[in-house]
């Protein structure tokens, strides 16, 4: 099934990062920060993918982590009338949750391609 294959993924994941904390891999800034953007944009797709079976869980996942950018001063409220489509979560932002889902792991694939580059131009730390 999907979900659970990003659940594995994220565990993956984490190990990864776990790896990198202790053999301080964060030491190599380019590389480090593009990790972080990529588990950024990581949750991103799997926060938009959780969203499109449409249930209940689903439907208030969205209003209130999408709720969350209404924070931002000035332009928060509009950001997230903007993501919803609307004045509410709604069809639209299925919509354009779906599209986001298709579109970010062309993103990821970019982004990893960049942090594999910083990997190699600093060389791997890996003691294997």
């Amino acid at each position: 099934q999907h979900a659970n294959g990003a659940s594995f993924f994220f565990i993956c994941i984490f190990l990864h990062i776990g790896r990198g904390l202790y053999y301080g891999s964060y030491l190599y800034k380019e590389t480090w920060n593009t990790g972080v953007i990529l588990l950024l944009t990581l949750m991103a797709t799997a926060f938009v993918g959780y969203v499109l079976p449409w249930g209940q869980m689903s439907f208030w996942g969205a209003t209130v982590i999408t709720n969350l950018f209404s924070a931002i001063p000035y332009i928060g409220q509009t950001l997230v009338e903007w993501a919803w489509g609307g004045f509410s979560v709604d069809n639209p932002t299925l919509t354009r949750f779906f599209a986001l889902h298709f579109l970010l792991p062309f993103v990821i694939a970019g982004i990893t391609a960049i942090h594999l580059m910083f990997l190699h131009e600093s060389g791997s730390n890996n003691p294997l």
